[in-house]
């Protein structure tokens, strides 16, 4: 017997039962129309997922890079991660990560969501709050030029290249040194 069509036909005939189930008044079935409702899937395509490696247990990242207003990007990114681990049985826990050039590009409509923010779910990042070039980490610096205008995008790139290039010449004196070692030990 399918339960589904036995509650279906339960809260059709009855709705009130529904509303003392979930502990409110009965007479708030009254504010209510009850129906089965087909939800057509669209594609979903999510712009990057850090899976964890060897079932290590640390959080899947969902990542949406938004640069065009979207009041509908958190319940799209909501449901792109819901169906992604429906149809990916995980263990894993889950957060979303949404990168923003400023916070007036957010347009997103968080209301229904917003336990999600609240918990850290959802966090959000704003590239042009991040700081300036020069006190980030090399990384994070060179996001910002995604965002940076023409003329000064040239300049931070120049500076960040002065920035690496110590961190370069290490690294060669590095692998200068173990080739040598290496060489060493094989003659031995």
């Amino acid at each position: 017997m399918k339960t589904d069509s036995i509650f279906y036909r339960l809260f059709q005939e009855f709705p009130n039962i529904f509303f003392e189930l979930i502990g409110n008044s009965p007479e708030t079935a009254n504010l209510y129309q009850f129906s089965s409702v087909e939800v057509k899937q669209t594609a979903f395509r999510i712009d990057g997922v850090f899976l964890p490696i060897q079932d290590e247990e640390v959080p899947i990242y969902f990542v949406e890079v938004q640069f065009q207003p979207d009041t509908d990007i958190y319940l799209r990114l909501v449901s792109e991660i819901s169906l992604y681990l429906r149809q990916n049985k995980r263990k894993n826990s889950w957060r979303g990560v949404v990168i923003y050039p400023s916070r007036d590009i957010d347009k997103g409509d968080k209301q229904d969501l917003w336990e999600l923010f609240h918990s850290q779910r959802i966090s959000l990042i704003y590239l042009d709050e991040l700081g300036e070039a020069a006190s980030l980490p090399l990384g994070i610096a060179t996001i910002k030029l995604v965002i940076e205008e023409e003329d000064t995008a040239i300049s931070t790139a120049r500076e960040l290249i002065n920035r690496i290039q110590p961190a370069i010449s290490k690294f060669a004196t590095a692998t200068k040194t173990i080739t040598r070692i290496n060489r060493n030990n094989l003659s031995l």
